[in-house]
């Protein structure tokens, strides 16, 4: 029987599984451009022990990614990647390629190497991933061929086209053989994905007037045991992507003599836009009325208000990212074997990644009169009525609320050589032994203009028009009187609708946004912007004067546009590599039992050295009448002074594959070996920021007596900082042990179980610093900033079990039915060098001075958390797939799911630090009662399975046409935040089933 298509090519992976020897898992092309999916991260997951991120970024949880970000390997994130058994990176501050950079259409293969040997590039704890392209001479002559297809994602509703070809052929000349190959493709996508947020859940409070600090707020738990969420916000974001890849590969061989020269260029651009809103609610002024609770005390039904407020402040939000990467890599490759016994092989590599990105968000702001909220269904409901939807529909009802952006370019260039000598043995134990070296010279330069800059225009904490008792006094504090109110100001603004809310799942209202032009227009559109502050501003002094006051406050707007010059954040790095390793590789037959394998040792010495920036900003706390306690409030001069860190280190790395042929279907292996994970280069990067002024001040006002009487007190300096990264962190490092059982019951057949055991050191965690800075005066102080350091040990050890089989032998149309499935199962532990932890409570610092607030998390009342597992590691995982292969067609439908993990605390949204306002519940606190706490929910991800599906139907040996579906139960993405009384909802993302229908010509 002729075998081809889907099974050919499982049959291609099985085989080289078989006979590595190393512990390997493949997925082969069936076809020209033909993987099984529609990027390299989704054909990953379907590997046994391999996950995909589902975000965006692991940073910031809560976008959803439909065609994924990456992969964890074995429950870790410490995974290598390479392009033909090359190091391959792209300029976004890892290590790796990012693998939505590379069009699966230009793959030839993909292997993923659990326990590396000797000889194979340092790096991988998780696993190594090596993307295989062709070479002419994987062909016999002339090739050719031409792909297409045309996709389309259901909640988007419009489609978006794939093509790429491939020439390729050889040539028997006076000079050798010669070959030459040229690939290229093209791929767009275009989706979309819906999403309801709901925020953190706060207990029910009451005011209380302490009698000893009446001037601020203080609050108190109800008898009953509610809580309920801030409020609940909604989202939609299209996003657009164009993939572009070339490949140009060149052979030649005569007699003892063969090279090769390639060429890839892999272009991705995307640009995605955000139309979300998200509160500003301020739990200690809402009321909850109607409501039902759950038997832990959480809201279940009920309507939130804020009629302190005049209702619930919230941001209606545009947001617009717009990013590129280019990465080509050029090689060059010779091999000399002058005998039967000697191979001698050079390989050149040059590497140039280039990447920009440019990220924008402007909002409008709302006092929404009223939520009502249903929290007893899957997912999470507002119920509105006519008014509500009238209400967020009026532009009249909104102002301008704030503006925030991110700039960031990176260049990346390498310079690899390796050489490498194999001798082959005439001998009945030693096959050969290799030996070789590798040097590698990498830069790094990262030019960040500005990152995350929120800047308030008008917010209710600065308008005293929430203030009744303070508006049109002298004395008030408040900088403006009213919001910037669009029926004033005006501006770029439109009636957003979001029709068809997840895929119908869901309904919302409307909201008035800004055009995407407003978002788009930096930083023009933000100077004007910020201008309505200024006019407000200098409005409202002019008449505190007028009434007899001396407001001190300055109007000048948040908002600068950036300056040309160097960012503190700006930094260049470079690293070099020397390497030398040796493996022999063995086998005899003792006892009948054929045993090889091999053992190596790898020794490397890594250098890094860079240079950056450590600054001062200094920021003057407003001025205070009356004494100041705790006092003076130091003055610094800000400064941006050059700095440059080295390193360097050497890490010796021996390892050992062993393979027992119990006959010749069935063998089992073990893998010792030590590795490394250097840390990604942007954890590398060496400029600090410091932060001083604005210190907190609290004061007591004494109105017994006439004049009254104010006293200050300094509470916190908030001399803080944060280092963008620690040049001085050295590799991760793993003793790993493998231990695999495989039985190859046929060619397409195959049951295997593998156990595996990674004991890691010098695990990478959070960690406080402290520096010293002079003040004007000459006193120096200290300023604890957040940084990372080899700090923990721990263990991730588990098992992984594969099945696949083909029913031969069934009767009829049942002929060519196949089964393929897998399941992995991880346990991991993490153990701090020095523990933190042990108490119970947070303290209220929300910056790098509170190291448990990043790492074991606060709740909403101050509580702290214990121990979590390793993030993004799912303890279960599996895929199962029907395949069928008769006749011209060739089918499958795959089921891939993994289970619940920990994303990790402290998040930049509103479950993390920039909030500000948790209930100090710890009754030895001085603080006890103040609403001044930070916070930092652990984020989790819930089960997620998706559904997929292929149809190939072969009209002939040269042309096939394919419909594939992806998520066709439109499966709905869940996180969820770890509070004290429970896990509650987080986020819920729906993106919609995708259908593509394709196209292949071979000649």
């Amino acid at each position: 029987m002729v075998v081809s298509g889907q099974r050919a090519a499982l049959q291609s992976a099985q085989k080289l599984k078989q006979d590595s020897d190393e512990i390997v898992d493949s997925i082969v092309a069936d076809d020209i451009g033909k993987l099984p999916d529609r990027s390299v991260s989704e054909v990953l997951q379907r590997i046994v022990g391999v996950t995909m991120d589902r975000v965006m970024a692991r940073g910031d949880p809560m976008r959803f990614s439909v065609e994924g970000s990456g992969v964890i390997i074995r429950g870790l994130t410490y995974v290598s990647s390479q392009l033909n058994g090359r190091e391959s990176f792209s300029a976004n501050g890892g290590r790796g390629l990012s693998f939505e950079d590379v069009p699966p259409e230009l793959m030839a293969g993909v292997d993923v190497y659990k326990n590396p040997s000797a000889e194979q590039i340092e790096g991988a704890i998780g696993g190594l991933v090596n993307l295989r392209t062709a070479l002419p001479f994987d062909y016999n002559g002339f090739k050719g061929g031409l792909g297409v297809s045309l996709t389309k994602n259901v909640l988007r509703d419009n489609q978006k086209p794939t093509v790429s070809g491939l020439l390729s052929n050889t040539w028997n000349t006076d000079i050798g053989k010669v070959g030459l190959l040229v690939h290229v493709a093209n791929s767009k996508s275009s989706t979309r994905t819906d999403g309801m947020a709901v925020d953190p859940y706060f207990r029910e409070v009451a005011r209380w007037n302490r009698q000893d600090d009446t001037n601020n707020a203080y609050y108190l738990p109800t008898a009953e045991n509610h809580w309920f969420p801030k409020a609940m916000g909604w989202q939609t974001l299209a996003f657009d992507r164009t993939r572009q890849g070339t490949y140009v590969a060149g052979q030649w061989k005569k007699d003892n003599l063969q090279a090769s020269a390639t060429f890839f260029r892999s272009k991705y651009d995307f640009y995605w836009d955000e139309s979300s809103i998200a509160s500003q609610a301020d739990p200690y002024s809402s009321v909850v009325s109607n409501a039902t609770w759950g038997s832990n005390g959480a809201l279940l039904t009920g309507t939130l208000t804020d009629p302190q407020k005049g209702g619930i402040p919230f941001n209606a939000n545009t947001r617009f990212s717009k990013s590129n990467s280019d990465t080509k890599e050029s090689t060059f490759n010779l091999v000399w074997t002058p005998s039967a016994n000697w191979r001698i092989a050079n390989d050149f590599q040059f590497i140039e990644s280039r990447s920009g990105n440019i990220d924008s968000t402007v909002a409008t702001g709302i006092n929404m009169p009223k939520q009502t909220l249903d929290m007893t269904g899957d997912l999470p409901r507002l119920v509105l009525d006519a008014q509500d939807m009238a209400y967020l529909a009026d532009p009249s009802k909104y102002y301008w609320a704030f503006t925030m952006e991110r700039l960031s370019q990176s260049k990346a260039t390498q310079k690899a050589w390796k050489g490498d000598v194999k001798y082959n043995f005439d001998h009945p134990v030693l096959h050969d032994v290799r030996f070789g070296l590798r040097f590698t010279d990498r830069d790094v330069t990262n030019k960040v203009p500005r990152w995350y800059n929120w800047q308030a225009v008008s917010q209710t904490w600065q308008s005293a028009e929430f203030d009744q008792g303070a508006i049109g006094q002298n004395w008030d504090w408040h900088p403006i009187k009213s919001l910037a109110y669009l029926s004033r100001f005006g501006g770029q603004t439109q009636v957003k609708p979001f029709n068809n809310f997840m895929n119908g799942k869901n309904s919302v209202a409307s909201l008035v946004l800004p055009t995407m032009a407003v978002a788009a227009n930096y930083p023009d559109s933000y100077s004007e912007l910020h201008s309505y502050y200024t006019t407000l501003c200098e409005e409202y002094k002019a008449e505190k004067i007028a009434n007899g006051g001396n407001p001190t406050n300055s109007c000048n707007p948040a908002f600068t546009p950036p300056v040309p010059g160097a960012a503190p954040r700006d930094n260049m790095q470079h690293e070099t590599t020397k390497t030398a390793y040796a493996q022999l590789r063995f086998g005899f037959d003792e006892w009948n039992v054929p045993v090889d394998g091999n053992v190596g040792l790898r020794v490397v010495n890594t250098k890094y050295d860079s240079s950056g920036y450590q600054s001062l900003n200094y920021q003057a706390t407003d001025a205070v009448t009356g004494p100041l306690i705790g006092g003076p409030i130091p003055v610094f001069t800000s400064y941006q002074r050059p700095i440059e860190v080295d390193n360097s280190y050497t890490d010796v790395l021996p390892s050992l594959n062993l393979r027992w042929k119990l006959n010749d279907k069935m063998q089992l292996r073990f893998a010792y070996a030590k590795a490394v994970a250097r840390p990604d280069l942007s954890a590398l990067q060496p400029s600090l920021i410091l932060d001083a002024g604005s210190a907190t001040v609290r004061t007591i006002v004494d109105r017994t007596v006439t004049p009254e009487v104010r006293t200050n007190y300094v509470d916190d300096l908030r001399n803080r900082g944060q280092a963008l990264g620690n040049p001085k962190l050295k590799p991760v490092k793993s003793d790993q042990f493998d231990v695999s059982a495989e039985w190859y019951i046929d060619k397409a057949s195959s049951i295997t179980m593998a156990v595996f055991n990674k004991r890691l050191k010098d695990v990478i965690v959070n960690q406080v610093g402290i520096l010293t800075a002079a003040d004007n005066a000459g006193t120096v102080h200290d300023f604890a900033y957040s940084t990372q350091v080899n700090g923990s040990k721990g263990w991730a050890r588990g098992v992984e079990l594969a099945v696949q089989h083909y029913f031969n032998g069934l009767p009829g149309l049942l002929q060519g039915l196949g089964v393929q499935a897998n399941a992995t199962y991880v346990d991991s532990k993490q153990k701090r060098y020095n523990a933190v932890g042990g108490n119970l409570w947070c303290s209220s610092a929300a910056d790098g001075r509170n190291l448990n607030l990043f790492v074991n998390g606060c709740d909403t009342n101050g509580q702290s958390y214990g121990d979590h597992p390793l993030p993004n590691l799912s303890r279960k995982a599996f895929n199962l797939a029907v395949l069928y292969d008769h006749g011209p067609i060739s089918a499958r439908v795959a089921y891939s799911w993994r289970g619940k993990f920990h994303n990790g605390v402290a998040f930049p949204d509103n479950t993390g630090p920039n909030q500000t306002n948790g209930l100090n519940a710890n009754p030895d606190s001085p603080q006890y009662g103040r609403n001044n706490m930070p916070l930092g929910l652990p984020i989790w991800t819930d089960d997620f399975g998706q559904l997929d599906m292929g149809v190939q139907y072969k009209f002939n040996n040269n042309l096939t046409f394919a419909f594939e579906g992806q998520n066709l139960t439109d499966a709905v993405y869940k996180q969820m935040m770890q509070q004290h009384i429970g896990f509650t909802g987080r986020s819920w993302f729906v993106s919609g089933p995708r259908y593509s229908l394709s196209a292949r010509l071979n000649f």
